[in-house]
């Protein structure tokens, strides 16, 4: 099942379930738990992000494509980093230059978002996938001199600016996807394929790092994980692709959609 999150136009957020031939109707009680899909049809103002996150964690280096192309490594143990929940943006919303802060290295990177859907702590891997509520598609924006040069290794406020991470379209089940290994992710700029990858390039898989991430740590029902980025980032190209005003970056994930937003100014 393909879920969106709306506003309606009297001002309240919903949820809806797409149905064959595109129509969304209604659906009544929490994403996470106990649901139905009504007959009514969904009254959509607007398509917000599928889930508001009550934390984003991120793995860096998690495709072995995308660590050769950037000369890291992800070593012993996953590259995890946080992006704040002010990041969040809509699909088909503007990504935002951040002006005040300052950056002349805006870079994209498509990725698998997984949703939490029932708090886990010290899961193995083997039961890891029963506590996904389900999967989207996301971009980690990152502004690399702050991550990389600014002040130092400042990943988190590198990738932490508003708007920076988008997730959308919709919240696909686990049943619609089975095995989250062996997906397609693409990611576009302005029409050109910049990222053309596979899931089954990750280093580790959703399960994995699943285990590894509630290590004596609770992942609470909405926390968002971002899974890494296949090769191919603006940062790795020659010379260096950087995002400017106007652009359009769109992410697709195989069984899940596209994910399209504009880079803005504001």
């Amino acid at each position: 099942m393909k879920l969106i999150r709306y506003l309606d136009h009297a001002g309240k957020i919903q949820y809806a379930a797409e149905q064959p031939g595109g129509a969304h109707l209604r659906v009544e009680g929490d994403p996470f738990d106990r649901n139905r899909v009504t007959q009514e049809p969904a009254d959509i103002a607007n398509v917000l992000a599928p889930v508001a996150p009550v934390m984003i964690w991120c793995i860096g280096q998690n495709y072995r494509r995308h660590a050769d192309e950037v000369g890291m490594s992800s070593g012993e143990h996953p590259v995890v980093f946080a992006k704040g929940v002010n990041a969040l943006q809509d699909p088909g919303a503007a990504i935002a230059i951040p002006i005040r802060a300052g950056t002349t290295e805006l870079d994209y990177e498509g990725e698998l978002v997984v949703i939490i859907g029932k708090a886990c702590k010290d899961v193995s891997r083997d039961y890891a996938l029963e506590y996904v509520a389900g999967y989207t598609c996301g971009n980690d924006v990152s502004a690399r001199d702050w991550q990389l040069k600014k002040g130092g290794s400042q990943w988190c406020r590198g990738k932490s600016f508003d708007t920076f991470a988008p997730i959308g379209p919709c919240l696909v089940t686990p049943d619609s996807i089975g095995d989250p290994s062996g997906l397609g992710i693409q990611t576009t700029v302005n029409g050109r394929v910049m990222q053309d990858g596979n899931t089954r390039d990750m280093v580790r898989d959703v399960p994995t790092l699943i285990e590894f991430l509630s290590q004596s740590t609770t992942l609470l029902p909405g926390t968002a994980i971002f899974t890494g980025t296949p090769h191919g980032v603006g940062m790795a190209q020659n010379p260096p692709l950087w995002l400017k005003g106007g652009d359009e970056v769109s992410v697709t994930i195989e069984k899940i959609g596209r994910l399209t937003n504009r880079v803005r100014r504001l």
